[in-house]
């Protein structure tokens, strides 16, 4: 099934905290409804590894320096504007209240989002826990003192999925006949 692309289409975005599955039911979405991709995380990990630096590295160079967030923010802003897309991001459920037809967000667990990193990047669960909560408390203080968003705060989300306890196709189920029922497609 395919959305309809004229004009500027729609602009669905999926956010989540690392390792809930954003970018995976994100991916899935963009196919299953013939729309593009766009993920901010991708482009956040290219920085890094252009600069020759570990993504933890990278989120605190951040710290000190927004532009860093505001190059990759300004760049998803851009894409939403075309439409016909499919956007996964941090922020993105914030910074495009506005443009955005629908906004999800994907939320789970830190031990299960843990266990799930190490099993993606092969690390192991203590790595990838202390890795994600520098990431998170990183978000957090950046996007509070850059854009005035508390991530704690969900109100800005047509849909929120807790999916520590649901496989990834349940999840994904659930969030596409959301977003077939809120843009009225069968």
């Amino acid at each position: 099934m395919c959305l309809p692309c004229e004009g500027r289409g729609p602009v669905i975005v999926i956010s989540g905290q690392p390792g809930s599955g954003k970018s995976t039911y994100a991916r899935r979405l963009a196919r299953d409804l013939g729309l593009r991709y766009y993920t901010s995380g991708q482009a956040f990990r290219d920085m890094a590894r252009a600069m020759g630096i570990s993504l933890i590295e990278l989120n605190r160079a951040a710290e000190r320096d927004p532009s860093m967030d505001l190059r990759i923010d300004m760049a998803m802003l851009e894409e939403a504007r075309k439409g016909c897309v499919v956007i996964d991001s941090h922020l993105a459920g914030w910074l495009l209240r506005q443009v955005a037809d629908v906004t999800i967000y994907v939320k789970a667990s830190l031990p299960e989002r843990a266990r799930r990193i190490a099993l993606r990047d092969g690390d192991t669960i203590d790595e990838a826990l202390v890795e994600t909560s520098q990431r998170e408390l990183s978000h957090a203080e950046r996007f509070i003192k850059y854009y005035g968003v508390d991530i704690t705060d969900l109100s800005s989300y047509d849909l929120v999925v807790d999916t520590t306890r649901l496989g990834a196709e349940e999840t994904y189920q659930v969030i596409l006949l959301f977003i077939k029922n809120l843009l009225g497609v069968s």
